[in-house]
Protein backbone atom coordinates (compact mmCIF):
# COMPACT_ATOMS: atom_id res chain seq x y z
CA UNK A 1 0.00 0.00 0.00
CA UNK A 2 1.23 3.38 -0.92
CA UNK A 3 1.67 5.77 1.67
CA UNK A 4 0.62 9.68 2.07
CA UNK A 5 3.29 11.71 2.23
CA UNK A 6 2.33 15.71 3.03
CA UNK A 7 4.71 18.03 1.18
CA UNK A 8 3.20 21.95 1.76
CA UNK A 9 0.94 23.21 4.50
CA UNK A 10 -0.79 27.08 5.01
CA UNK A 11 -4.08 27.70 6.67
CA UNK A 12 -6.23 30.56 5.95
CA UNK A 13 -10.35 31.60 6.28
CA UNK A 14 -10.20 28.63 9.00
CA UNK A 15 -9.03 26.24 6.74
CA UNK A 16 -5.48 23.89 6.65
CA UNK A 17 -4.55 22.86 3.11
CA UNK A 18 -1.66 20.14 2.95
CA UNK A 19 -0.74 19.04 -0.17
CA UNK A 20 0.10 15.36 -0.43
CA UNK A 21 1.56 13.06 -2.95
CA UNK A 22 0.67 9.17 -2.95
CA UNK A 23 2.20 6.64 -5.13
CA UNK A 24 3.44 9.93 -7.06
CA UNK A 25 0.29 10.91 -7.62
CA UNK A 26 -0.25 14.82 -6.52
CA UNK A 27 -3.47 15.92 -4.30
CA UNK A 28 -4.84 18.32 -1.22
CA UNK A 29 -6.61 17.73 1.66
CA UNK A 30 -8.70 20.77 2.87
CA UNK A 31 -9.69 20.41 6.84
CA UNK A 32 -10.88 22.40 9.88
CA UNK A 33 -8.62 24.82 11.41
CA UNK A 34 -9.94 24.32 14.49
CA UNK A 35 -10.52 20.64 15.82
CA UNK A 36 -8.93 17.08 15.76
CA UNK A 37 -11.96 15.28 16.27
CA UNK A 38 -12.54 13.02 13.38
CA UNK A 39 -14.73 14.11 10.52
CA UNK A 40 -16.48 12.56 7.45
CA UNK A 41 -14.20 12.63 4.15
CA UNK A 42 -15.62 13.93 0.99
CA UNK A 43 -13.52 13.44 -2.28
CA UNK A 44 -13.52 15.39 -4.97
CA UNK A 45 -13.39 14.71 -8.45
CA UNK A 46 -12.19 18.29 -11.08
CA UNK A 47 -13.44 18.54 -14.49
CA UNK A 48 -11.78 18.40 -17.83
CA UNK A 49 -8.89 20.78 -18.26
CA UNK A 50 -8.77 21.74 -14.77
CA UNK A 51 -6.94 21.00 -11.43
CA UNK A 52 -7.19 20.02 -7.74
CA UNK A 53 -6.61 23.54 -6.82
CA UNK A 54 -9.06 25.25 -9.61
CA UNK A 55 -11.49 27.95 -7.81
CA UNK A 56 -14.39 25.76 -8.42
CA UNK A 57 -12.52 22.67 -5.91
CA UNK A 58 -11.50 25.42 -3.83
CA UNK A 59 -14.43 27.23 -3.11
CA UNK A 60 -16.45 24.28 -2.82
CA UNK A 61 -14.48 22.92 -0.29
CA UNK A 62 -13.81 25.74 1.56
CA UNK A 63 -18.11 25.25 1.96
CA UNK A 64 -17.65 21.90 2.77
CA UNK A 65 -14.58 22.62 5.97
CA UNK A 66 -16.11 25.54 7.11
CA UNK A 67 -19.64 24.71 7.15
CA UNK A 68 -19.86 20.91 7.71
CA UNK A 69 -16.26 20.55 9.24
CA UNK A 70 -15.92 17.71 7.34
CA UNK A 71 -12.39 16.76 5.23
CA UNK A 72 -12.01 17.51 1.13
CA UNK A 73 -9.27 15.35 -0.97
CA UNK A 74 -9.12 16.49 -4.34
CA UNK A 75 -6.22 14.51 -6.78
CA UNK A 76 -5.07 15.86 -10.29
CA UNK A 77 -6.17 13.33 -12.66
CA UNK A 78 -4.09 11.81 -15.09
CA UNK A 79 -2.72 14.48 -17.28
CA UNK A 80 -3.77 17.22 -15.47
CA UNK A 81 -2.67 19.77 -12.74
CA UNK A 82 0.82 19.19 -11.84
CA UNK A 83 0.64 15.42 -13.73
CA UNK A 84 2.65 15.73 -17.17
CA UNK A 85 0.22 14.50 -20.58
CA UNK A 86 1.78 11.57 -22.90
CA UNK A 87 1.91 11.20 -26.19
CA UNK A 88 -2.29 9.77 -25.86
CA UNK A 89 -3.22 12.88 -23.75
CA UNK A 90 -2.21 15.24 -26.35
CA UNK A 91 -3.76 13.01 -29.30
CA UNK A 92 -7.18 13.01 -27.60
CA UNK A 93 -6.22 16.83 -26.68
CA UNK A 94 -5.34 17.63 -30.04
CA UNK A 95 -8.73 15.99 -31.65
CA UNK A 96 -10.88 17.72 -29.24
CA UNK A 97 -9.46 21.03 -30.62
CA UNK A 98 -9.71 20.02 -34.48
CA UNK A 99 -13.76 19.29 -33.39
CA UNK A 100 -14.48 22.42 -31.65
CA UNK A 101 -12.23 23.99 -34.57
CA UNK A 102 -14.74 22.37 -37.51
CA UNK A 103 -17.49 22.86 -35.07
CA UNK A 104 -18.22 19.05 -34.85
CA UNK A 105 -19.66 17.23 -32.17
CA UNK A 106 -17.18 16.82 -29.54
CA UNK A 107 -19.17 14.39 -27.45
CA UNK A 108 -18.01 11.15 -29.03
CA UNK A 109 -13.84 12.12 -28.35
CA UNK A 110 -14.73 13.62 -24.76
CA UNK A 111 -16.21 10.58 -23.70
CA UNK A 112 -13.53 8.29 -25.61
CA UNK A 113 -10.76 10.55 -23.14
CA UNK A 114 -12.56 10.67 -19.81
CA UNK A 115 -13.38 6.97 -19.87
CA UNK A 116 -9.50 6.00 -20.59
CA UNK A 117 -8.43 8.52 -17.72
CA UNK A 118 -11.17 6.96 -15.18
CA UNK A 119 -9.60 4.00 -16.10
CA UNK A 120 -6.37 4.39 -14.64
CA UNK A 121 -7.63 7.15 -11.79
CA UNK A 122 -10.29 4.97 -10.27
CA UNK A 123 -7.09 2.59 -8.84
CA UNK A 124 -5.64 6.12 -7.90
CA UNK A 125 -8.45 7.39 -6.11
CA UNK A 126 -8.46 4.08 -4.19
CA UNK A 127 -4.80 4.07 -3.25
CA UNK A 128 -5.55 7.73 -1.83
CA UNK A 129 -8.41 7.09 0.14
CA UNK A 130 -6.57 4.18 1.76
CA UNK A 131 -3.68 6.24 2.55
CA UNK A 132 -6.15 9.54 3.68
CA UNK A 133 -8.40 7.36 6.08
CA UNK A 134 -4.60 6.36 8.03
CA UNK A 135 -4.65 9.85 9.14
CA UNK A 136 -6.25 9.91 12.65
CA UNK A 137 -8.86 12.60 11.98
CA UNK A 138 -10.13 10.33 9.44
CA UNK A 139 -9.51 7.30 10.41
CA UNK A 140 -10.92 4.14 8.76
CA UNK A 141 -14.75 3.65 9.85
CA UNK A 142 -15.99 7.14 9.18
CA UNK A 143 -18.60 7.71 6.70
CA UNK A 144 -16.97 8.69 2.94
CA UNK A 145 -18.81 11.13 -0.07
CA UNK A 146 -18.00 11.61 -3.38
CA UNK A 147 -18.54 14.97 -5.93
CA UNK A 148 -17.73 15.22 -9.41
CA UNK A 149 -18.79 16.87 -12.62
CA UNK A 150 -17.94 16.30 -15.83
CA UNK A 151 -14.70 14.10 -15.88
CA UNK A 152 -15.57 13.96 -12.01
CA UNK A 153 -18.13 12.49 -13.08
CA UNK A 154 -17.03 9.91 -15.51
CA UNK A 155 -14.21 8.99 -12.43
CA UNK A 156 -16.39 9.10 -9.80
CA UNK A 157 -19.14 6.48 -11.22
CA UNK A 158 -17.07 4.25 -11.63
CA UNK A 159 -15.30 4.92 -8.46
CA UNK A 160 -18.40 5.18 -6.02
CA UNK A 161 -19.75 1.21 -8.22
CA UNK A 162 -16.09 -0.45 -7.45
CA UNK A 163 -15.83 1.60 -3.86
CA UNK A 164 -18.01 0.28 -0.62
CA UNK A 165 -16.54 3.20 1.35
CA UNK A 166 -18.26 5.64 -0.70
CA UNK A 167 -21.80 6.19 0.91
CA UNK A 168 -23.15 9.26 -0.98
CA UNK A 169 -22.64 10.71 -3.84
CA UNK A 170 -23.34 14.36 -6.28
CA UNK A 171 -22.92 13.97 -9.82
CA UNK A 172 -23.19 16.53 -12.43
CA UNK A 173 -24.18 16.08 -16.68
CA UNK A 174 -22.14 13.76 -18.62
CA UNK A 175 -22.96 11.83 -21.49
CA UNK A 176 -24.00 8.13 -20.40
CA UNK A 177 -22.39 5.76 -23.11
CA UNK A 178 -19.23 4.44 -21.05
CA UNK A 179 -21.09 4.86 -17.67
CA UNK A 180 -24.36 3.45 -17.55
CA UNK A 181 -23.11 0.10 -16.77
CA UNK A 182 -21.19 1.27 -13.91
CA UNK A 183 -24.15 2.80 -12.31
CA UNK A 184 -26.62 0.74 -12.14
CA UNK A 185 -24.09 -0.96 -9.97
CA UNK A 186 -24.06 2.53 -8.21
CA UNK A 187 -27.34 1.89 -4.75
CA UNK A 188 -26.08 4.74 -2.24
CA UNK A 189 -27.80 8.12 -2.40
CA UNK A 190 -27.16 10.17 -5.17
CA UNK A 191 -27.86 13.52 -5.94
CA UNK A 192 -27.55 14.79 -10.03
CA UNK A 193 -27.67 17.85 -11.97
CA UNK A 194 -27.87 18.70 -14.98
CA UNK A 195 -28.56 21.36 -17.08
CA UNK A 196 -31.88 21.55 -19.43
CA UNK A 197 -30.14 23.34 -22.20
CA UNK A 198 -27.10 21.82 -22.36
CA UNK A 199 -25.57 22.74 -26.04
CA UNK A 200 -22.86 19.93 -25.32
CA UNK A 201 -24.95 16.98 -23.82
CA UNK A 202 -28.52 16.58 -25.11
CA UNK A 203 -30.68 16.61 -21.91
CA UNK A 204 -31.88 12.80 -23.20
CA UNK A 205 -28.57 11.87 -22.68
CA UNK A 206 -28.44 13.36 -19.12
CA UNK A 207 -31.83 11.76 -18.03
CA UNK A 208 -30.64 8.35 -19.10
CA UNK A 209 -27.61 8.44 -16.74
CA UNK A 210 -29.84 9.38 -14.38
CA UNK A 211 -32.59 6.78 -14.63
CA UNK A 212 -29.50 4.15 -14.98
CA UNK A 213 -28.65 4.64 -11.04
CA UNK A 214 -30.32 1.97 -9.01
CA UNK A 215 -30.22 3.85 -5.82
CA UNK A 216 -33.41 3.85 -3.66
CA UNK A 217 -32.99 7.53 -2.85
CA UNK A 218 -31.91 9.56 -6.45
CA UNK A 219 -32.48 13.16 -6.67
CA UNK A 220 -32.89 15.19 -10.03
CA UNK A 221 -32.08 18.85 -10.10
CA UNK A 222 -32.52 20.09 -13.36
CA UNK A 223 -32.75 23.85 -14.20
CA UNK A 224 -32.63 26.19 -17.11
CA UNK A 225 -29.20 26.98 -18.98
CA UNK A 226 -26.40 26.27 -20.71
CA UNK A 227 -23.87 23.71 -20.14
CA UNK A 228 -21.54 26.02 -18.02
CA UNK A 229 -24.68 28.00 -16.46
CA UNK A 230 -25.54 25.79 -13.85
CA UNK A 231 -26.83 27.56 -11.08
CA UNK A 232 -24.54 28.41 -7.75
CA UNK A 233 -27.15 27.16 -5.36
CA UNK A 234 -26.48 23.84 -6.98
CA UNK A 235 -23.31 24.17 -4.49
CA UNK A 236 -25.71 25.12 -1.22
CA UNK A 237 -28.09 21.50 -2.35
CA UNK A 238 -24.80 19.37 -2.14
CA UNK A 239 -23.68 20.66 0.80
CA UNK A 240 -27.22 20.11 2.81
CA UNK A 241 -27.03 16.57 0.71
CA UNK A 242 -24.09 15.43 1.93
CA UNK A 243 -24.44 16.73 5.85
CA UNK A 244 -27.52 14.37 5.66
CA UNK A 245 -26.20 11.57 4.51
CA UNK A 246 -22.60 11.36 6.34
CA UNK A 247 -24.17 12.79 10.01
CA UNK A 248 -22.97 16.29 9.67
CA UNK A 249 -24.63 19.30 10.56
CA UNK A 250 -24.48 22.34 8.38
CA UNK A 251 -23.18 25.08 10.79
CA UNK A 252 -23.18 28.30 8.12
CA UNK A 253 -25.82 29.06 5.95
CA UNK A 254 -25.78 26.52 2.90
Amino acid sequence: MHSLQFTAESSSNGMIERDFTVGGVPGVLWSPASGTDRAPLVLMGHGGGAHKKHVAMTARAQRLVTGCGFHVAVIDAPGHGDRPRNAQDEQDIAELRQAQAAGEPTGPVIIRYNARLAELAVPEWQAALDALQELPEIGADGPVGFVGIGLGTAIGIPLVAAEPRITAAAFGPHWPDALVEKAQRITVPVEFALQWDDEHIPREAGLALFDAFASKEKTLHANAGKHLEMPRFEVDSTVRFLARHLGQAVTTPA
